[in-house]
């Protein structure tokens, strides 16, 4: 009878062990997003919910699906798209990942981080997951680390950041996309059964077809105000791949992460593997929510000083090109002071003595001062700028080489090329291969030199004008597949080195226009080039798409001669950004120039309301042949109202707009700001005093009267 007693309760212990197993939650939140994992018996890890936090914290435990493996490795069981595979020293090319451990690292009262650790139970092998919570923006950022201690390298050939699964009836994707100068472009369709991958194969420069953001809605589609949805963008410069797979029950997988094209990554053993991070941000509020979580983020993590003031700046480019010399320079200098601005922005042409950079075939590497053009130097500029009140920023193109330099000349093995293959051009250059340790000393310190040789430098241009191909580094000898990755992985550590030495100098993040945007490049930036294409009217749908993901204050949005609408239009365009000038301003006529230097000072006026405010996109260009939107201040005092009419037919009406993000009890006068000189508004609304309530709800009639189209209006609203 004992023995039965004992071997009774050897069962009862063992499964009371089994059902705590099973009810074991790992619950990461914000303040209106759950993510659950449940961990089972068997100690597989699964995710059991992502939704709305629920108000009755006793209602989580009811959470404990086991249908979704939360990170599923390859070779096992499981019919479709993986999150890792890896190919063992002994040849096994499979993963089998249970639950380990946890551990939770609350940060401060808004920043949690969890970190789940998942082997494999006959290689010694480890995947943590980690997931830090942004309680206040709710906003989740997620990462993986991959380890192994196998006596031989393990290759890698899929490296998911994050593997999330849905439930609904239906699935609706938002993505952006275009090329070239047509950056940006949004379109939306519903998912069906199969996969939708979006990705690129350019190396670096990941935006210029494809963008890694993206929003799913979930069960039908969302707009601004209303729908189910994840908002979601991978901080990575480099190759990436986002999927979207519908199985056989309607369940969404969706994986995103570095794109494991041509990348058959090998991990040494004791290293570590870090996937970049996917952010993303849940809700049940519409678009406009996810856009202001994201935007609220970025200002607080995500970008370089993003609660701080940028400078309004004067580009030489379009006065220029690569034709001037220091007086010339020096007379431009007189031009930013009529308009007003802060600085002054010194293009590409400024390099090269043996092959002078006078046009784009040369010099790129070279980066010594023209001694022919600039016999005074750069330290010279800075300080005949800074006599005039005017700050002084530079351009540099560091990664680049052109075949006609001294850089090539010396060491043409710091570039990457095929052996055997003639060389590739783009735009006339090369790239260098960032992969090797002596490549990125000389970036690091040819930065670093300038920037410490002529203190005065308050600015710079970083761009990159071509994409990785005929790719090969000389340095990875038969590691070839680490390429895509190391070279981007190189790009970060030089950035990381430059902020350690100078962490709060302004640099632009530019890239053959917008080719590279993302929040792994923008942690050592201030703002990104959106695209070479400064038409006004394209500029409302380019700069619409990126402030769906991205705050005002990083969107450079500059005024330039490109397109054919009025400087009004063009000025109130880029006011909806991060504005600047990149004109030729002795064509400006005096009313022109007279114009500019009051819209810079208002635009001074504005600006923190709409770097640091809400933003509240009321009328998209998608639906109508306009584009209205607002942005308000934290304290709901102030706000900023943008009308852009477009390209419409004859007697075409335009319906009344409904204001958002105001307090319906405080009562707002609105003023049309931005006007030409000794002109007065004639909107019917300008000076009148309504309540939050009545804009939100009865709204403003904006395009009142015969209305012409290319034409905007600017609104100041302050609550009385």
């Amino acid at each position: 009878m004992t023995k039965y007693i004992a071997c009774f309760l050897l069962f009862l212990s063992l499964s009371t062990h089994s059902f705590a197993q099973q009810d074991k939650q790992i619950i990461i939140e914000t303040n209106n997003t759950a993510l659950v994992f449940t961990i089972s018996g068997a100690k597989k890890l699964y995710q059991s919910y992502l939704g709305k936090k629920l108000s009755n914290p006793s209602d989580m435990q009811l959470l404990k699906s086991t249908r979704r493996e939360a990170y599923i490795g390859a070779g096992m069981t499981d019919l479709f798209e993986p999150a890792i595979r890896m190919v063992h020293g002994d040849g096994n090319p499979s993963l089998d990942l249970t639950y380990a451990s946890h551990k939770i690292n609350k940060e401060d009262s808004n920043v949690t981080t969890t970190s789940i650790t998942l082997k494999d139970p006959q290689y010694p092998v480890e995947v943590l997951l980690h997931f830090t919570s942004y309680a206040n923006e709710d906003i989740i950022k997620e990462w993986t680390e991959i380890k192994h201690n196998e006596k031989k390298p393990v290759t890698l050939t899929n490296y998911a950041s994050s593997m999330l699964h849905f439930d609904a009836s239906k699935y609706w994707l938002s993505q952006f996309d275009g090329d070239y100068m047509t950056e940006m472009r949004m379109k939306e369709s519903q998912l069906t059964t199969g996969i939708k991958v979006l990705d690129s194969k350019l190396g670096t420069r990941a935006q210029m077809y494809r963008s890694p953001c993206f929003y799913l809605s979930l069960n039908k589609p969302s707009d601004e105000n209303t729908g189910e949805l994840i908002a979601g963008t991978l901080a990575w410069s480099g190759n990436f791949q986002c999927s979207f797979e519908i199985d056989q029950q309607n369940s969404l997988r969706m994986i995103t992460g570095m794109n494991p094209y041509a990348s058959e990554y090998k991990l040494q053993p004791g290293k570590t593997f870090e996937t970049p991070a996917f952010i993303f941000t849940y809700t049940q509020k519409g678009k406009g929510e996810a856009s202001r979580n994201l935007h609220r983020w970025a200002r607080n993590y995500g970008v370089l000083d993003g609660n701080k003031p940028r400078l309004t700046l004067l580009n030489n480019w379009e006065a220029t090109h690569m034709d001037f010399n220091q007086e010339t320079l020096v007379e431009l200098f007189d031009g930013a002071n009529k308009l007003g601005v802060d600085l002054f922005l010194l293009d590409d042409g400024w390099f090269g003595n043996k092959y002078p950079r006078d046009a784009d075939k040369t010099a790129l590497g070279d980066w010594q001062v023209d001694k022919k053009k600039l016999p005074s130097g750069i330290g010279y500029l800075v300080n005949e700028a800074n006599k005039k009140n005017l700050q002084f920023g530079i351009w540099l193109e560091p990664e680049m080489v052109s075949p006609k330099s001294e850089l090539y000349e010396k060491h043409p093995d710091w570039i990457l090329k095929l052996p055997n293959r003639e060389e590739a051009y783009s735009r006339n250059q090369l790239v260098l291969d960032l992969i090797n340790p002596k490549v990125q000393n000389f970036i690091y310190d040819m930065v670093n030199d300038l920037v410490t040789k002529n203190p005065g430098i308050a600015f710079i241009k970083w761009d990159c004008n071509r994409m990785l191909t005929n790719t090969y580094s000389p340095f990875l000898k038969e590691n070839q597949g680490n390429l895509f990755i190391d070279y981007n992985r190189a790009l970060f550590d030089i950035l990381k080195r430059l902020r350690e030495k100078h962490p709060h100098l302004p640099i632009m993040l530019c890239a053959g226009g917008g080719g590279r945007v993302d929040y792994g490049g923008l942690k050592y930036f201030t703002e990104f080039w959106p695209s070479d294409n400064t038409d006004g009217l394209e500029r409302v749908f380019i700069q619409w798409g990126y402030l769906n993901f991205f705050p005002a204050l990083t969107v450079s949005s500059h005024i330039t001669s490109m397109g054919k609408q009025s400087l009004k239009f063009r000025t109130d365009v880029a006011m909806m950004g991060k504005m600047g000038y990149d004109i030729r301003v002795k064509n400006l006529t005096e009313q022109e120039i007279k114009f500019s230097n009051q819209a810079v000072k208002t635009y001074k006026g504005i600006s923190d309301v709409i770097w640091f405010g809400d933003l509240y996109r009321l009328v998209s260009p998608y639906e109508e042949n306009r584009a209205v939107l607002m942005y308000a201040d934290q304290s709901k005092n102030r706000a900023v109202l943008f009308n852009y009419l477009l390209n419409f037919r004859r007697k075409e009406y335009m319906g009344r707009v409904l204001l958002k993000g105001l307090d319906p009890v405080k009562r707002y006068k609105i003023t049309e700001i931005n006007l030409m000189p000794d002109t007065k508004s004639t909107h019917p609304d300008d000076g009148k005093v309504y309540s939050g309530d009545y804009l939100m709800n009865i709204g403003l009639n904006l395009s009142p009267g015969k209305i012409a189209p290319l034409t905007s209006a600017v609104f100041e609203l302050i609550a009385e």
